[in-house]
């Protein structure tokens, strides 16, 4: 069973695109939420990680900062 994908973005982000554009070529169901749209997406990433970065991808219990460094271990997580 796949877990739900929640990733925080921002629309200038080339990991974040490269991140949405994987689970769409893998036909990953995911729920993007735009920082820049709405500030408590940002916060939401602030209290998740202590940080203000993107992509934050939240997959079940597990938070990454990051997609591509983290993407072997989130194709695992998916399967």
């Amino acid at each position: 069973m796949k877990e739900q994908v929640k990733i925080y973005t921002i629309p200038s982000c080339s990991d974040c695109n490269f991140a949405k554009r994987y689970f769409k070529e893998h036909q990953i169901p995911f729920t993007d939420f735009n920082c820049e749209e709405d500030v408590k997406y940002a916060e939401e990433v602030w209290n998740l990680t202590g940080k203000q970065v993107v992509p934050t991808l939240v997959i079940g219990e597990k938070v990454f900062v990051g997609f591509a460094d983290h993407l072997h271990e989130i194709t695992n997580l998916l399967k």
